[in-house]
């Protein structure tokens, strides 16, 4: 309200209350008459104002009262003394101007104007370019209309300017991240390829089932030459003994093809097809085989429990909980004495940070199979992690117990040197970690991982950055499918500020992803260093840490 306002409304009530009630055509004039009085005052005043102030001055003025009025929650008319102060004041004053567009975007942000607010911020950043205010509040203008990739610039833009200090900015760096993550990833998703992963992964994957019916089939030494032409499900098994993995598919599916007098062996071909879907990231294709094995009539019961397993497996990676959890509990009716369903849903329950639950499954799975190491070896580490959690010595040290006593027990299974070695790191037991790495290596030179996991380790403990790199680009000379090499690599060129050389092994990682749930990991990770390249060459600014920002 202006000052005359305010003087004839204090007027009004003296005259009420001194003077009581008196003829309506004396009031008016008296009103007339006091409103000419004062209003010429305020003109006068105004006018006397204007000259001793200078522009610079009246536009100092004027974004007082914009700052009075937006304290007071009135956003329109504190827009409006912005307006006056950004329209008088000089043009050399360009760091005072970036402030006032700032102010009048803070309010425009309030009336939830987001391209209002956009187009201010710009005006202050134009002006001032490393204008933290105004960046961050751009950002968070760009994350509101979904426009995730301009967010990122400019919440990195303050993350630089910032040192990474500021936890709200990483906070939102990381949540603008995720989003275009899982943007990027689902339209990577659609035109993805199916790639056969490594040899070392397929043997993984199918060493960590101990009732696996078909597997064993495959293993099988039954003499497959001699019998003519191999087709259908006999040439995909001849595939697997030669590792010609590729092959596996196409000849499931021609099993499949054959007349029912002419095949059997559906089941197995259905069941290996599935787990080559899924091996290859074809995940709908093979939940429908797995589907298949499930709700057949002719399937032996093993078959059926592994493929519930494996179906909840995928639903696991598809982030649909709820149906991997059914499948669990269907699979654990079906075949309560079938240790693969507790070691599986032991994993899931870990993952799920349910640390009670998996050690119940985990305890249920090697009471089953006493002489399946990977379930032994895995109970050992979450009786490990849970003991973390309660602060439990005497759990602690009884994991760490029967980690040895598993590696005694099972001295040719690498994951239990590879999982007791990262339990010794994380207590900074440096030389023995890096032994049982050593043996692990002993028993499966081909593991890839194993050499990402030493070049972590030598990181962690001595800071020898070039000879964990070594490690890591070895792994990749071994196994040119190791995703995990390709992404730990390319965060730690990350950390030498090399982002060019980390967004070429981040796309590696990206081309080898085989879930949507992956790729917005790995995305996030590309796009985080793909922005600080940018941002920091937009701004001069040498290469900084990404920390926090994947």
């Amino acid at each position: 309200m202006s000052s005359s306002g305010s003087g004839l409304s204090s007027l009004k009530w003296q005259l009420a209350l001194g003077l009581g009630a008196i003829g309506a055509i004396g009031l008016t004039y008296w009103y007339m008459k006091s409103s000419k009085k004062i209003s010429l005052h305020s003109i006068e005043e105004t006018k006397s104002n204007d000259v001793d102030e200078s522009p610079f001055q009246r536009a100092q003025r004027y974004k007082s009262e914009g700052n009075e009025l937006f304290r007071r929650g009135k956003y329109d008319e504190a827009i409006l003394a912005y307006n006056k102060a950004i329209e008088i004041i000089p043009d050399e004053y360009k760091a005072d101007l970036a402030t006032y567009y700032q102010n009048r975007a803070a309010a425009y942000e309030q009336l939830k104007k987001w391209s209002s607010v956009i187009a201010d911020c710009e005006k202050a950043i134009d002006l001032n370019n490393k204008y933290e205010k105004a960046l961050y509040r751009r950002a968070k203008a760009y994350e509101m209309i979904k426009d995730f990739e301009n967010a990122l610039d400019d919440v990195t833009s303050v993350c630089l300017l910032q040192n990474f200090s500021n936890q709200s900015s990483l906070l939102m760096a990381d949540r603008v991240l995720k989003e275009l993550g899982k943007k990027n990833a689902s339209e990577a998703i659609k035109t993805r390829k199916p790639i056969i992963p490594s040899k070392n992964f397929i043997k993984t994957y199918f060493a960590s089932f101990s009732e696996d019916t078909v597997h064993k089939k495959l293993l099988e030494t039954t003499p497959l030459l001699g019998q003519g032409e191999l087709r259908g499900f006999l040439k995909a098994k001849l595939a697997f003994a030669t590792e010609k993995y590729e092959e596996i598919i196409p000849a499931c599916t021609e099993e499949l093809n054959f007349s029912e007098s002419e095949s059997n062996f559906k089941i197995e071909a259905l069941a290996l097809r599935a787990s080559f879907y899924f091996l290859t990231g074809q995940f709908k294709e093979a939940v429908e085989d797995l589907t298949s094995v499930i709700d057949s009539e002719t399937a032996e019961l093993s078959v059926k429990v592994n493929a519930l397993i494996k179906r909840s497996s995928i639903y696991m990676q598809t982030e649909k909980l709820e149906e991997c959890l059914a499948d669990f509990e269907k699979a654990s009716n079906l075949g309560p004495t079938i240790s693969d369903v507790f070691h599986h849903r032991g994993q899931v329950m870990l993952l799920l940070e349910k640390t009670e639950e998996a050690r119940k499954d985990f305890d249920k799975a090697v009471e089953l199979n006493p002489n399946f190491p990977i379930a032994l070896v895995q109970k050992c580490y979450t009786d490990y992690r849970y003991a973390m959690q309660v602060q439990d010595v005497d759990v602690l040290m009884k994991s760490i117990e029967d980690f040895r006593s598993a590696i005694a027990k099972f001295p040719n299974c690498p994951e239990t040197f590879i999982l007791f070695a990262q339990v010794q790191t994380e207590r900074q037991v440096y030389q023995e970690a890096e032994e049982l790495y050593h043996k692990a290596l002993k028993v499966d030179p081909g593991n890839a991982s194993v050499y990402v996991h030493k070049g972590l380790l030598l990181l962690q403990w001595k800071g020898d950055i070039e000879a964990a790199v070594q490690f890591m680009r070895q792994a990749i000379e071994i196994d040119e499918k190791c995703e995990f090499a390709y992404e730990t690599l390319g965060t730690v060129e990350v950390q030498r500020g090399n982002l060019v050389i980390a967004i070429d092994l981040f796309n590696k990682a990206i081309a080898l992803g085989r879930s949507e749930m992956e790729m917005v990991h790995l995305f996030s990770l590309r796009d985080a260093a793909a922005s600080q390249l940018k941002i920091a060459s937009r701004m001069g600014i040498g290469p900084k840490l990404m920390k926090g920002l994947s």
